[in-house]
Order: structure tokens, then sequence, then C-alpha cells
């Protein structure tokens, strides 16, 4: 019989954990295994995709979970979307995709996709569960990014991204709470990079779970090697050096945007670069276009690209990719930009380290350091490397076959045992 797996996510395509899981989906039925994606914000007509309840209900529970961490702030809108209590939620146990699959794995399931209550019906259910890492809120109490903080090793409590943080506050509560939810049920979890399961193996709430790695996919069918000068041409780029930036949201301080834009600056000032041999093209979401301002060299904003042609132009036409994030799970630009035979730049740190071997395959920066990350972006523009070779690298590790393969292995693991 034919192994039935549940893939849960809270949005179709919207976020890169969404990307991840559909990706994993598609990749898992080309392997053979009957998958579908359960989803409370579905945005295409993708018949394996499934959309849990009526929209309502989920606006209701983002909502609710929203103001109920606004209230708890004293009405304060920072870090509003750096934490997640999972008090609110829809229940997905009672759909016939959940009743159908053998396996449900759950992927990015916040802000109003599954509340604890939910998380826990689902593993009363009996059902094994595969939950897989997209951020450490798994391994948290409730923020994304523990950042330097490492009281999610004991207990959590005096959390940084609450306005009055004390020993027993909303972190502390909700850390005793998801505690006592994931003792239950058969669950397995997974990281998509080697810093995010060393990470998780530290909480308190993982503590003796055993946490697989494994990393997303990329199909290489849709990401692919196109000549520079042609699509240099196409998307109307006349410099020397070309240097690409994306992300979800540009402007998120996360990705840390203004140490590029320092870095850039560094080139000209000290490395002899002339801005007008270099251009900036930048693809993704910004709230606040201010940071577009003062920029040390030319630019091209794209704006938001979904389209996986158009990245690969963009990936093809560029010498250098950088993500200058303070944090990364994985690093999903960065194997597109391989895919397409752009280098990669990036800080050495999280997940970034699992897909860069510096100065063989892309270039990592000291932490933080601008001018590291400025001779980072130097090195890459003039990078002794094969474009083939970057592309080579992404087919060993990340082709959808080798993934889901990994995947299914887990999966057939998992029942065995169960």
């Amino acid at each position: 019989m034919t192994m039935r797996v549940l893939i849960v996510n809270t949005s179709e395509s919207k976020g890169g954990a969404a990307v991840a899981a559909k990706r994993l989906t598609q990749a898992l039925i080309n392997h053979g295994v009957k998958a579908k994606m359960m989803v409370c914000e579905k945005q295409t007509d993708a018949v394996y995709v499934a959309q849990c309840g009526r929209p309502w209900r989920y606006r209701l529970a983002f909502l609710g979970e929203r103001v109920g961490i606004w209230m708890n702030n004293l009405f304060s809108r920072k870090h509003l979307f750096e934490v997640s209590t999972a008090d609110w939620g829809v229940d997905i146990t009672h759909t016939e995709e959940f009743r159908e699959a053998d396996i449900i794995h759950l992927h990015w399931v916040n802000q109003g996709m599954l509340s604890l209550a939910g998380v826990r019906k689902i593993l009363r259910s009996g059902k094994p569960v595969v939950w897989t890492m997209h951020d450490m809120w798994p391994c948290t109490a409730i923020c994304h990014h523990a950042h330097q903080c490492n009281r999610f090793q004991e207990s959590c409590g005096q959390c940084l991204f609450l306005r009055f943080p004390r020993e027993h506050d909303l972190s502390y509560r909700v850390f005793r709470k998801k505690k006592r939810v994931l003792q239950e049920g058969s669950l397995h979890m997974v990281a998509v990079s080697s810093w995010l399961a060393e990470r998780a193996a530290t909480s308190a709430l993982l503590k003796g779970r055993e946490i697989t790695v494994i990393p997303n996919s990329l199909s290489l069918e849709r990401f692919r090697l196109l000549n520079r000068t042609d699509m240099r041409s196409l998307l109307h780029l006349s410099s020397k050096y070309i240097i690409a930036f994306g992300a979800a949201r540009i402007d998120t301080p996360i990705k840390g945007f203004t140490y590029l834009k320092q870095a850039l600056a560094y080139m000209v000032e000290h490395l002899h670069y002339r801005r007008e041999d270099l251009t900036l093209v930048l693809f993704g979401g910004v709230k606040d276009k201010r940071l577009l301002d003062d920029m040390p060299i030319p630019y091209l904003y794209m704006g938001m690209v979904k389209d996986e042609d158009m990245l690969s132009r963009i990936y093809a036409a560029a010498n250098v990719l950088v993500s200058s994030s303070l944090y990364e799970t994985f690093g999903q630009t960065l194997i597109e930009a391989q895919a397409c035979g752009c280098v990669p730049v990036s800080f050495n740190n999280s997940g970034q380290t699992d897909i860069i071997v510096h100065k063989k395959n892309g270039y990592l920066a000291d932490y933080l350091s601008v001018p590291d990350l400025a001779r980072g972006i130097d090195w890459g523009c003039h990078a002794p490397i094969e474009r083939r070779e970057l592309r080579a690298h992404v087919l060993g590790r990340y082709s959808e076959s080798k993934v889901a393969g990994r995947y299914s292995a887990l999966y057939h693991q998992i029942l065995e045992e169960s």
C-alpha cells in the first residue's frame, strides 16, 4: 500500500517555510509518495493543496493570538510578530485529509494555524508525527529566533521580546504548557540545518529526542544555469559586477540589510571599486522604503519576485548573492543562487555553514564584520569557480529526489517502529 503523508503549513507559498514545504510535497509526489498539503492560506489552485476550514476561522485565530500578545505587552506593538503563543488555531483532525494520512508532517504552523491544544490533539490521535523546524519556535517558548538568549535550555522566562520580562512571564507559562504537549504521542523532530539541530538539542523542550537533519530541497528544472550575458541584457544591467540580495521582507532587521549597505560603501571607499562598476539587484518586500535611501551604489529594485524563472534570471545575471542575515536556519536563496551559477556570500554563522564551504563554493565572512563581508563580495566577483561546479554541489545535496528519498526513508522507519 502506498504511504500517505499530510504536509501541514500555515501558508501555501508565503514565506520561506511555505516554499520549502510545497517543494517537498511536490518532490514526494514525484518520488511515489501520496502526499497532500494542508494550509490555512491557499494561494493557487493546486489540486494537492487543501485549505483547512473557512478563511474567517483562521483570520479570527490569527487576530485572537496577536491581540493576546498585544494586551500582554500593555498595548505595545514592538516584537508583535517575532513571537507566537499558539493560544489560538484551527482543528485539522476532523478533515478527510487528516483521517486518510499515515504520517502527519508539521512545518511552520504559527500565527493562527495550530494552537498548542491542536498540536496535542494531533499527537493524541495515534498517528506518527514528523515536525520539521524552519526556525527555533518548536524548541523555545514563544520566540522564532532566540538570538544570544539560552534560557530555552531551562525554562524560559525573563523574555527579551516582552515589554515587561520577569521570571514567570508569558514565555515561562507558554514554555511549561508546550513542554507538557510535546511529551505526548509519537513525535520525530527534523531540523533543516546542523546548526538548528544543535541549538534544538539543548532545549529542555526536546531533551532526549532524536533530531534528524534534512535540508530543504530545490527543483533543478526550475532553477536553471542560464547565459549571464543574455540575462544581463534582458534585465538591462550593464555594470561590470552585479550583486543580488533577496528576502521575503528585505527590511526585517534579522536580514541584516544595513550590513550589506555598509559593505558596499566599504568596497567603494577601501577596495577601489568605482560606483558605476557595481549594481545591486534587490528582490522582496519592503515596508519602509526609506531603507533604500542613500544607497552607496546604483540599484535595481524588482519588488516581490515569486516566479522561479525570473529568480533564475536574476541569479544567472549576478556575480554574487549576498545573505547578510544575523541568523539563517537554512539559507534557501544560497542554494538557489548556486544552482544558477552565482557565488553565495554570507556571514559565518548558523545554517549557512551547511551550504557554503569557505572559498570553495562561496565565502563565509566573519560574523557581523562589514570589512570581511566586503572582502567576501570582492572575492565572489573574481572567484575562480566554474558555474557548473556550483550547480553540481546543489545537485548532490539538495535535489528533489535526494531530499524526498531521505524523508521517505524516515517515514518508513517511523511507521515500522510504531
